[in-house]
């Protein structure tokens, strides 16, 4: 693994110093960037357990998220993983990176300013060839024209076989970004969030 991405971990005792509590800098970053920040309300528990039930946590050695913000999934994920596991965060707001590498003081983690569709030189400067799981909750229906269809194609690419690419939105039209790059597409719904929001887990098989 590179001295730069060593370094990367140990950010955090370098960062500096980050004021104001998680929602203070979630609501901040959806005013600064609210194009690729989905909600201002982070995602309930609720959303996170039922998104998170179908991944093989003992066979998962790298994990990625895109979209972070403050780290609501991320905590969980840290949670859930094994000690040897990697989590790489992707967010374009450096806010967001800086905050995570404050909040979390694992060396499980990576957390990286880049856009989610470099995935792929991403998990590779990391040290990987695939990822096991991927995580999003970018809003595809309000990215930039183009730039949806190339993460979910990225995505899939960057994915093992049997690995899954774990979606949660407020608008069902994500499937259209998925569909030609996934053969099985699961979906959900979930109540107890605000708002109520659609989730997918697309496999690669």
């Amino acid at each position: 693994m590179s001295a730069s991405w060593d370094e990367a971990r140990r950010d955090g005792r370098l960062a500096r110093e980050v004021t104001g509590g998680p929602l203070w800098h979630f609501l901040r970053g959806f005013i600064k960037h609210p194009v690729m920040v989905g909600s201002v309300i982070p995602s309930s528990k609720a959303v996170i357990d039922r998104m998170l039930e179908p991944v093989d946590w003992a066979n998962c050695k790298l994990f990625v998220e895109y979209g972070p913000g403050v780290g609501t999934f991320t905590e969980h994920l840290l949670q859930r993983m094994a000690p040897d596991a990697t989590l790489v965060a992707i967010d374009t707001n450096p806010d967001f990176t800086r905050y995570l590498r404050r909040k979390f003081a694992d060396s499980r983690l990576f957390s990286v300013t880049g856009s989610a569709a470099d995935v792929r030189q991403i998990i590779a400067d990391c040290g990987f060839e695939h990822a096991d799981y991927i995580l999003s909750g970018l809003p595809f229906s309000t990215l930039p024209a183009g730039v949806g269809p190339q993460i979910a194609e990225q995505t899939a690419a960057a994915l093992r076989p049997g690995g899954a690419f774990l979606v949660y939105q407020f608008s069902p039209k994500v499937r259209e970004f998925l569909a030609p790059h996934f053969d099985r597409i699961d979906r959900g719904f979930e109540w107890v969030n605000i708002p109520p929001c659609h989730l997918f887990w697309a496999w690669k098989d």
